[in-house]
Order: C-alpha cells, then structure tokens, then sequence
C-alpha cells in the first residue's frame, strides 16, 4: 500500500466538505493502523475496483456525523441518524470517492468506485478489520471524520 493513494481522497474530502459546510477540515498525521469498526461510530464503506482496488472507510462519531448531516443541510438539527442522515452522510462519503477518482484519473489512473455503504455499529457483523492508510480530519466546529484506505 503506497502512501501516495490517500492524497487525492484527503484532496477531495478537503474540497467537499469547504464546498458543502464552507469550512476548511485540518489534516492530522497519517499513519497505519487496524481499522476495527467500534461503537458510537458510523462508518461509510466505499470499493475501488480498476487499476487500484480495495476499500475506502470514512469513520464518524454519531455526535459528530450529527453535526455534519446539519451543516450540510443547511443548520436543519438532526437529533439521530434517521434515513435521512443515512442518505446525506452516504453522499457524502460517494462525493469524496468520486472526486477522489477523478483526481485519480487525472493521474493516469482507472478506477470504479462502488456505491456507498452505510454501517453503523449495532449492525455490524461482517466487518473483519484490515490494516489501512488512516489520517484523520478536524472539521472546526463540527469534530473528527477518519479516512481509511485499503487499496492495493
């Protein structure tokens, strides 16, 4: 897994979410880790098939993809994650991985992206944590969302 997979989707999320909530998100420091998917959380599960395959997992406390669901629906308050803000935090994670493959394209790179799974912990039973390229990003305001690449 080479490093250099994960800055178009830092690229990205950085772009979509100034475009969508009008806030810049701070990167942290990337690192390797088990992604293990853990409660209170809810994880966005995209694959990339082509020239580079794999999985892409964008992880969010439920407080927090609360207030992202919010911002990005114009500061309407959301008190769970309803269908609604299942369907919103999708988009989201879809927006990132599409224009993350674009910027991959714009590489030299060919690549699908899957439509977007939602998982949240009381329903996770068939996650098996994997190794990944993890860096997470401080959106002021609003808390943490986790970018978790597992491509080869």
């Amino acid at each position: 897994m080479k490093a250099e997979v994960i800055n178009p989707f830092l690229e990205s999320a950085r772009r979509v979410i100034e475009q969508l909530i009008q806030v810049s998100p701070s990167p942290g420091n990337l690192g390797v880790k088990n992604v293990e998917l853990v409660d209170d959380h809810i994880w966005i599960m995209i694959g990339m098939t082509g020239q580079l395959s794999g999985n892409i997992v964008f992880g969010l406390n439920e407080q927090v993809a609360l207030r992202m669901v919010s911002a990005m629906m114009g500061g309407f308050v959301l008190t769970e994650i309803d269908e609604m803000g299942k369907s919103a935090i999708s988009e989201l994670g879809n927006m990132i991985s599409g224009n993350a493959s674009t910027i991959l394209s714009s590489q030299g790179i060919v690549v699908d992206i899957t439509p977007p799974q939602v998982m949240i912990s009381e329903n996770l039973t068939t996650f098996v944590p994997q190794r990944a390229l993890f860096i997470p990003l401080t959106v002021e305001g609003i808390g943490e969302l986790d970018i978790q690449v597992m491509i080869s």
